[in-house]
């Protein structure tokens, strides 16, 4: 589990980089109720996170079942997102990132929970750092319920930076407003920057793991 975790790390710090979700953290913190809107936002779209992620592993292992060599195909999988991280590497360079819409209606904690959700269901197909992720936890081959955990503990993991928008909040009050403007601003700067070479290098340590287990399958 500890090698698990520790594979999982770089990925998780590669799809924390996306300024997205902490931008809406932001808007939902600055509506009448910003601790409960923030708060709902965030566990919506972690709960949507976790079960897509179920979802994700569903579907890699009944193509793995269906070619019967589950090893081989997780492999290949990986493979190919390496390759789709790198086609992304290029396609982000130079590019310009759309501006984002904020919500125009007034904002309730269940408005936020939903939010949160279909923030996170729109950009799963977008989301090839969580497949690699879900890639690797089945490559661990360590049992469902181990696998549920480590893909919890990601989850976890991957809330906990947007957490500071509600404690900020909680803690300061309308003081935090200022601050966590700045952090939102520097994600999207340090995201531009940044981002792309990450998931480059994640698409190529993907490729290698791949590259690596079909070249010592064939030797």
């Amino acid at each position: 589990m500890l090698i698990l975790l520790a594979k999982l790390f770089p990925i998780l710090l590669v799809d924390i980089a996306n300024p997205v979700l902490f931008a809406l953290m932001v808007f939902a913190a600055g509506t009448k109720r910003p601790v409960l809107n923030s708060s709902s936002l965030l566990i919506g779209h972690t709960l949507a996170y976790f079960a897509a992620g179920i979802a994700i592993a569903f579907g890699l292992e009944q193509i793995s079942d269906f070619l019967e060599n589950p090893r081989r195909i997780d492999f290949a999988l990986g493979g190919v997102i390496g390759v789709l991280l790198v086609w992304a590497f290029f396609s982000m360079r130079g590019g310009k990132k759309p501006d984002t819409e904020e919500p125009a209606q007034e904002l309730t904690p269940l408005s936020c929970f939903a939010l949160g959700a279909i923030a996170n269901f729109i950009g799963i197909p977008f989301a090839l750092p969580y497949f690699g992720a879900v890639d690797q936890i089945l490559l661990a081959d360590i049992g469902l319920a181990n696998s549920l955990i480590a893909l919890a503990i990601y989850n976890i993991g991957y809330a906990m930076l947007f957490a500071v928008v509600p404690v900020s909040v909680a803690l300061f009050g309308n003081r935090a407003r200022p601050f966590l403007e700045r952090i939102n601003g520097f994600l999207e700067k340090a995201s531009d920057l940044i981002l792309p070479w990450l998931i480059l290098l994640l698409g190529i340590w993907l490729l290698v793991d791949s590259a690596r287990y079909f070249i010592a399958e064939w030797s």
